[in-house]
C-alpha cells in the first residue's frame, strides 16, 4: 500500500506501520475459523519521525489504553469479512486519531463573572436559605 496521508503536513510511511493478521470472531460464515481476517495495526508513536512533537504528545493522551508502555499504538479492526477492508479500516482509524491530535486546543482565556451573575447567585442562595429557614420548627431558631 501507499504511504498514509493524514494531513497536508503529516504523512506516515508504510515502513512505520506493522500489520499482523489474526483470526476474528463475528461474520465470516465457514471462513471464520480458517482465515485470519482481523488486522492488528501497530504504530510506534514514540519513535515516529513523521510526527511533530506537539502532535505526538496529544496523540499519546488520545490513545489511552491502546498505547503500550513502549509507546506503540495498537489498533485492531475486525468488523469486516475481508482482510483488505479490515486493513483499510485500521489505517483510516489511525489517520482519524492523528488528525484529532493535530488540532491544537484553543487556549482558555480567564474571565470574571459579571456583576449581574454575582447578584443572581446571591439572590438564589438567599431564596434557598429562606426555604430552609421555613422548614425549621419555630423554637429551633
Amino acid at each position: 500500500m501507499a504511504a498514509l496521508r493524514v494531513t497536508p503536513q503529516i504523512t506516515i510511511e508504510d515502513s512505520e506501520l506493522e500489520e499482523s493478521f489474526i483470526q476474528a470472531s463475528g461474520p465470516g460464515g465457514q471462513n471464520v475459523n480458517k482465515v485470519a481476517t482481523a488486522v492488528q495495526l501497530r504504530f510506534d508513536v514514540a519513535g515516529s519521525p513523521s510526527l511533530p512533537e506537539d502532535v505526538r504528545q496529544r496523540l499519546t493522551g488520545l490513545a489511552g489504553r491502546r498505547l503500550t508502555q513502549n509507546g506503540v499504538l495498537v489498533l485492531t479492526a475486525r468488523n469486516h469479512r475481508t482482510q483488505e477492508r479490515n486493513r483499510e479500516e485500521a489505517r483510516e482509524r489511525l489517520a482519524d486519531l492523528i488528525r484529532q491530535a493535530s488540532i491544537a486546543p484553543k487556549p482558555r482565556r480567564a474571565t470574571r463573572p459579571t456583576l449581574a451573575s454575582k447578584k443572581r447567585r446571591l439572590e438564589a442562595k438567599n431564596v434557598r436559605a429562606g426555604i430552609k429557614r421555613n422548614r425549621a420548627k419555630p423554637g429551633d431558631l
